[in-house]
């Protein structure tokens, strides 16, 4: 009879050891008297979500191992989630820190493989589950009540699937003592990491808290790691990878002419009547645009609606906004050909609400659109003409983070074009010197 005829049914490995004799307190002590300070910091957070923004081999594994047993243990009778970007990933990073992590505090657990990967942690209080799932699958824990999700390397998953996973799996923590979702990862530029806790609007929130951990706090590792790392990495990528800073890693920032000292400002014009000028990008279920008025030959911007359903909402909220105001709309002229809603086209829909669109008949190439806009950030005279009122930070946040991606185009992973579309769509239509005001062709327009 082979050792696997003798475990219990389902389980490929069970540690052997009875139910533990361990103090849970002094247990939870004892691991995080050998934390290190921002990880003890991240072992006491109780924040709804929590972040780590570490550096390489700064001990964020260490941490969320930390965590799992911590939450496990407040959350006897209950389940709970590790994710990893992918599978190959729990078995050659999780499995084996983790369960080295169980065996060094002689925590008795039972390992079950299959159909997916879970722990079973025995405590003297009772048992407490986890469940190992990746997060390019992360639907397969829709339908589970779960007390705690902790994720690793979360910024190298597509902020596309982040982004859509985040809300669903909030929603499944409803069950348990202690309900917290955890995320660590290095960070990789501005993708989830930083939406969630790095943003100014982020950072307002009172439910989640980011926590930084830099490679040089971590003393276990070897005396030369570090200057290794200094010696085959650019300093950007320092900052990111030794201090777990937010920098732009790719190859350059697509509007470097904005400042915030010469395209913000915190003076709202009094527009009174004046006729608006609306940028606007369609997306399915995201729908952004920016709103402002001309004056003396400058854009002024001084609103915004980002993530709106579908074409009639982002209309609707236009209208509410501003029922008195002529509206000239600027949308993506791929809009007169689909519908994000319905069977009239976006434009169709835009003039049924009495707007004037000025959209041309086909998009200009997107390198144009670019030099258009910043052109009027700054021009070759030294001249800004474009101000972006202080309230509108997604726009701003648009004019700093977007970057080119490794192929030299715009990056459209991240989620900072839309706002750089829409305003861009404005003025390449308002401001081209093939086009005067109100988008009818009149030969040269001076700048």
């Amino acid at each position: 009879m082979s050792y696997l005829d003798s475990v219990a049914s389902g389980n490929v490995l069970d540690h052997g050891l009875t139910i533990s004799d361990i103090d849970t307190t002094k247990l939870l002590e004892r691991i995080r008297a050998d934390l290190h300070p921002p990880q003890q910091q991240f072992f006491d957070n109780q924040n709804e979500i929590v972040g780590l923004s570490a550096g390489y081999g700064a001990g964020k594994t260490r941490a969320l191992c930390s965590m799992a047993v911590k939450l496990a243990a407040m959350n006897i009778g209950f389940i709970g989630a590790v994710m990893e970007p992918t599978a190959p990933l729990i078995r050659d990073i999780w499995q084996t820190d983790f369960e080295l992590f169980l065996e060094q505090y002689e925590i008795p657990y039972t390992f079950r493989a299959s159909p997916l990967p879970e722990y079973t942690m025995h405590f003297k209080e009772g048992d407490s589950k986890l469940l190992c799932r990746s997060f390019e699958n992360w639907s397969r824990i829709i339908g589970l009540n779960l007390s705690h999700v902790l994720v690793d390397e979360i910024d190298v998953v597509s902020p596309v699937i982040a982004d859509k996973a985040f809300p669903k799996i909030l929603g499944r923590l409803r069950a348990g003592n202690v309900r917290q979702f955890c995320a660590a990862s290095t960070p990789e530029g501005f993708r989830w990491l930083y939406n969630t806790f790095g943003t100014d609007e982020a950072k307002e929130r009172t439910d989640r808290e980011l926590i930084k951990m830099r490679t040089q706090d971590n003393p276990h590792l070897p005396s030369d790691f570090i200057e290794r790392m200094q010696a085959n990495y650019d300093p950007s990528m320092l900052q990111a990878y030794l201090n777990g800073e937010f920098i732009n890693l790719t190859t350059g920032q697509v509007y470097d002419r904005f400042t915030r000292e010469n395209n913000v400002t915190n003076v709202k014009p009094d527009i009174g009547l004046e006729p608006l000028r609306v940028g606007l990008d369609f997306n399915i279920g995201n729908m952004n645009c920016v709103i402002g008025i001309v004056q003396d030959q400058k854009l002024l911007i001084f609103d915004e609606i980002s993530k709106a359903h579908d074409t009639d909402s982002i209309a609707q909220e236009i209208k509410a906004r501003y029922p008195m105001n002529k509206i000239y709309v600027y949308p993506d002229a791929s809009g007169g050909n689909r519908s994000t809603n319905a069977s009239q086209t976006d434009i169709e829909i835009l003039s049924g609400y009495g707007f004037s669109n000025q959209s041309p008949r086909s998009n200009p190439p997107v390198r144009d659109r670019i030099a258009s806009v910043q052109a009027l950030l700054c021009n070759g005279k030294g001249e800004s003409r474009l101000q972006i009122h202080a309230s509108c930070r997604k726009l701003i946040e648009s004019m700093e983070l977007q970057s080119y991606n490794t192929k030299g185009e715009p990056d459209k992973e991240s989620g900072y074009d839309h706002m750089a579309d829409a305003v861009g769509y404005l003025i390449w239509r308002e401001f081209n010197p093939l086009f005067a005001r109100a988008g009818k062709p009149t030969g040269i327009r001076i700048y």
